[in-house]
């Protein structure tokens, strides 16, 4: 089903891989990558269960935007283990103009095709989605 602002789909795939991470926890983050030829939102990458936050962010691409989901593991001062999945709209400065504007206008619908998201994030560079940002989110 298209988005009316945007016109984007989304590809079954997309949300079939956030449920086996929110469910079986089978991935440690999903990067999404709109296809502007074929109008969808696809699944570009998938990352293991071992892999850290250092492995996501290198993922990401420095100069086109991206969507990606994030599964946080932390502790708490009551040394309690919990989790957290972060939503990131990744979208650097130097990306197209275009780029940005597509993304922009389908997070919000996309954002909605993943029920489980905790704690969204935007980022424009990556010091605003620093480990130590995640982590005063995750609380």
């Amino acid at each position: 089903m298209a988005n009316a602002a945007s016109g984007m789909a989304v590809h079954d795939d997309c949300k079939l891989k956030f449920l086996e991470l929110k469910a079986k926890r089978t991935y440690r983050f999903i990067v999404y990558k709109i296809e502007e030829e074929q109008k969808q939102v696809i699944v570009e990458k998938l990352g293991e269960p071992a892999q850290s936050y250092e492995d996501f962010t290198a993922s990401l691409p420095a100069d086109e935007c991206r969507y990606a989901v994030y599964d946080f593991d932390f502790v708490t001062e009551e040394n309690v283990q919990k989790s957290r999945i972060f939503f990131i709209a990744w979208c650097p400065d130097t990306s197209r103009v275009r780029s940005k504007m597509i993304y922009a206008s389908s997070k919000d619908r996309f954002k909605r095709e993943l029920d489980g998201i905790q704690v969204e994030l935007q980022a424009t560079d990556p010091t605003e989605m620093g480990l130590d940002v995640i982590r005063s989110r995750a609380n």
